[in-house]
């Protein structure tokens, strides 16, 4: 998590909404980590979740990760969730959770609909603390 940490910091000195990811392989190698940048690249999309999987798909020559792991400090929302789904990741473990946005225990709970083709193991409140703050220090800086 430590490492999706320092994708999210990286992702707020660029003026991105500090959130990281971290794809890990059945091995436990690091495959891909990346951080938010839906304004740097004009991209609704680039979410730290998506730029990880796409990056991590690429180096498997796959669109699908079975056995992998995937770390990020903030709940996916739901299109990150589906992603993740469709992806078939292992794992997922995510910091803080997120009440407005979040789609995996906030609503709509996309693994829990019986559309949804592949649900990850879930951990949540990893680092949650650090995960929370980064957040909340972000948007208060960017209040003023």
């Amino acid at each position: 998590m430590q490492i999706a940490l320092d994708e999210a910091r990286a992702a707020a000195l660029r003026g991105e909404v500090p959130v990281g990811a971290v794809v890990v392989d059945p091995s436990g190698r690091i495959v891909a980590q990346a951080g938010n940048r839906t304004r740097e690249l004009s991209d609704p999309t680039a979410h730290a979740e998506v730029l990880a999987l796409r990056a991590a798909c690429a180096a498997a020559g796959s669109e699908r990760l079975p056995g992998h792991a995937l770390w990020v400090t903030l709940e996916p929302c739901p299109m990150c969730a589906a992603a993740i789904g469709f992806a078939r990741i292992a794992r997922l473990y995510y910091g803080a959770s997120d009440p407005k946005s979040g789609g995996v225990a906030q609503a709509p709970r996309v693994y829990t609909h019986p559309q949804c083709h592949h649900a990850p193991e879930v951990y949540d409140g990893i680092a949650e603390d650090e995960a929370a703050r980064l957040l909340r220090d972000f948007f208060t800086t960017l209040r003023r």
